[in-house]
C-alpha cells in the first residue's frame, strides 16, 4: 500500500472531519465514495480499474435479474414478494457466479504470475452476495450505481473485510444517523483494534518469524511450540484487530457492521470455534454454499460431504497452496467427527473441550503459517519429538522471550476471553459505567503507544491483506 500507517491515520482524521462538517446524507455518501476510491487507487493504481469493472458488470447483472423478477417495473414493491425469476434471471445469476469466481481463479489460482489485487477475495465475495441476494429476493436491487459502488468500495473494510452482505447494510446506505457518542465509540473501537495489531500481533510476529527462519536442526520442542502458540496469537490479533478497526471506522461514519470475531479461542468445539472465528466468511459459506448444497437435510453421508466441500473451499479461499487446503480439511475433519460422535457433547463447555479445541486450532495453524508442506511437517514433528535439544537449539528457543514479548504474549492470552461480559454478568450498572470510562481513558494511552510503535518502523502489513 502507498499509504504508510501515519498517513492512513491522517487520511482517516481528515475524512472523518469532512464527513461531520458536510450536511446531508447524499453529500456524505459522495465524500465516502471519493475517499474510498482514492484510498484504493493510491494502493492499487492499476487494479482500481478491475474493481470498477467488476462493480459495473455486477450492477447490470443484478438489474437484469431484478427485471426478470419484476422488481424493475415495481420499484417500491418489497423485496422477497416476487415470484421466482424467469429463466433469463437464472442465466444471469450463472453469469455472475462464473464472472466473479473466474476473477478469483484468474488472479489467485491460475498460476499466471499476476500480482494479486489487495482485497480481491473480500470484495468479490461481497459483490457476489449482493447479486445472489437480489436473485433470492433477500434484497432489493440498488438502482443508484454510486450507492452500490460505495457498498463495494467502502474503505474501512474494503481490503481485509469483514465481508458485508448487502441486505445487512442497504438501509444504512439510504438512512443512518451519526452522533458524538457513536463517533467516540467508533474511535475507541478503532484504537483498540490498532493496539491489537501494533502492540500484540506485531510483537508475536517478530518472534514467530525468527523461529521459522531457523534450520530444522536448530529447532527443538520449546521453539516449535513457541512458534505455534505465538502464531495463533499473532493471526488472531492481526485479523480481529483489523476487524475492530473496520467496525470502529464504520461507526465513526454512522454505519453498524456485524461482529467478525467473538472470542473464538474460548470455544470448546471446532463447530463453536467457527461460530466465533471470521464470522462473516463462515456465514457466507453457510448461506451461499452449505445450505444450497443441502446442508444437513439430506442424510449423514451428504452432510459429511457438504462439510468437507465447505472447509476445502475455505482453505482454498485463503490461497492455492496445499498447506491452506490441509488447514481447511483438518477443521472439516474434526467438524465431521464432532457431528457424528457423542464424545463432542461430553467435552462441550468444559476444560477438556477447550484443550482439545485449542490443540486442533494451534496445530492446524502450523500448516497455515509454514511456507511449505515439508516445513509444516518438520515443525509439528519437532513439537512432539524434539525434547533433547542441542545447546544451540536450547539457546535459540530462549532468544525470542524478551520481557516485552512475554508481556504482550501474556496480555494476548488474557484478552482471549470475554472478561467484560463476565464482570458485568450480574447486571451491575455502576461497574458497567466504570468499565466504559476506563475504556476511553485506556484508549488514549494505547493510541500514544501505537503511534510510537508505528513511527519506530516496526509495523508489519496485516496478514489478511494478501487474501
Amino acid at each position: 500500500m502507498v499509504f504508510s500507517s501515519i498517513s492512513f491515520l491522517l487520511f482517516l482524521a481528515v475524512t472523518c472531519c469532512l464527513y461531520h462538517l458536510i450536511p446531508g446524507l447524499r453529500a456524505r455518501n459522495i465524500l465516502l465514495l471519493i475517499a474510498s476510491l482514492l484510498f484504493y487507487t493510491l494502493g492499487e493504481p492499476v487494479y482500481i480499474l478491475l474493481l470498477l469493472a467488476s462493480s459495473v458488470v455486477n450492477y447490470f447483472l443484478a438489474r437484469g435479474i431484478a427485471a426478470a423478477k419484476g422488481q424493475e417495473s415495481a420499484p417500491n414493491h418489497p423485496a422477497g414478494k416476487f415470484g421466482k425469476p424467469h429463466t433469463s434471471g437464472k442465466t444471469l445469476l450463472t453469469v455472475a457466479v462464473v464472472f466473479n469466481i473466474g476473477l478469483l481463479v484468474l488472479f489467485k489460482y491460475a498460476g499466471l504470475g499476476l500480482r494479486l489485487p489487495i482485497g480481491i477475495s473480500f470484495y468479490t465475495f461481497q459483490t457476489l452476495s449482493y447479486v445472489i441476494d437480489v436473485y433470492r429476493g433477500d434484497a432489493r436491487v440498488q438502482r443508484r450505481y454510486p450507492d452500490l459502488l460505495l457498498y463495494i468500495t467502502f474503505f474501512p473494510q474494503l481490503i481485509a473485510g469483514p465481508i458485508v452482505k448487502y441486505h445487512d447494510i442497504a438501509d444504512q446506505l439510504a438512512e443512518r444517523k451519526t452522533s458524538a457518542e457513536k463517533t467516540a465509540l467508533g474511535l475507541r473501537r478503532f484504537i483498540f483494534g490498532l493496539a491489537k495489531k501494533v502492540l500484540i500481533a506485531n510483537t508475536c510476529a517478530v518472534a514467530v518469524d525468527q523461529i521459522y527462519a531457523l534450520a530444522p536442526e536448530q529447532l527443538c520442542a520449546a521453539s516449535a511450540w513457541t512458534a505455534a502458540l505465538l502464531y495463533a496469537l499473532q493471526i488472531y490479533y492481526d485479523f480481529s484487530g483489523y476487524s475492530d478497526m473496520a467496525l470502529g471506522m464504520a461507526g465513526m461514519f454512522g454505519f453498524s457492521l456485524k461482529e467478525n470475531f467473538a472470542h473464538p479461542y474460548g470455544a470448546t468445539t471446532i463447530k463453536a470455534f467457527w461460530r466465533r472465528w471470521h464470522i462473516s466468511l463462515s456465514t457466507w459459506f453457510k448461506e451461499y454454499l452449505y445450505i444450497p448444497l443441502g446442508g444437513n437435510r439430506k442424510g449423514a453421508t451428504r452432510t459429511m460431504l457438504n462439510k468437507y466441500i465447505v472447509f476445502f473451499l475455505t482453505g482454498l479461499w485463503h490461497g492455492a497452496g496445499i498447506n491452506f487446503v490441509i488447514w481447511g480439511l483438518i477443521h472439516g475433519t474434526f467438524s465431521v467427527l464432532e457431528e457424528r460422535g457423542k464424545w463432542a457433547k461430553r467435552v462441550q463447555g468444559n476444560v477438556v473441550g477447550w484443550i482439545y479445541t485449542a490443540l486442533v486450532v494451534v496445530l492446524a495453524f502450523v500448516f497455515f503459517r509454514a511456507e511449505t508442506l515439508g516445513s509444516a511437517l518438520t515443525m509439528i514433528r519437532t513439537m512432539f519429538t524434539g525434547f533433547s535439544p542441542s545447546a544451540e537449539a536450547a539457546s535459540l528457543a530462549i532468544r525470542p522471550w524478551d520481557p516485552y514479548t512475554i508481556a504482550m504474549a501474556v496480555t494476548g492470552a488474557l484478552l482471549m476471553f470475554d472478561w467484560k461480559a463476565r464482570l458485568t454478568h450480574s447486571g451491575e450498572k455502576t461497574l458497567s459505567r466504570g468499565l466504559e470510562t476506563a475504556g476511553f481513558l485506556l484508549s488514549l494511552g494505547l493510541l500514544v503507544l501505537c503511534v510510537m510503535g508505528l513511527v519506530s518502523g516496526s509495523y508489519n502489513p496485516f496478514i489478511y491483506f494478501r487474501f
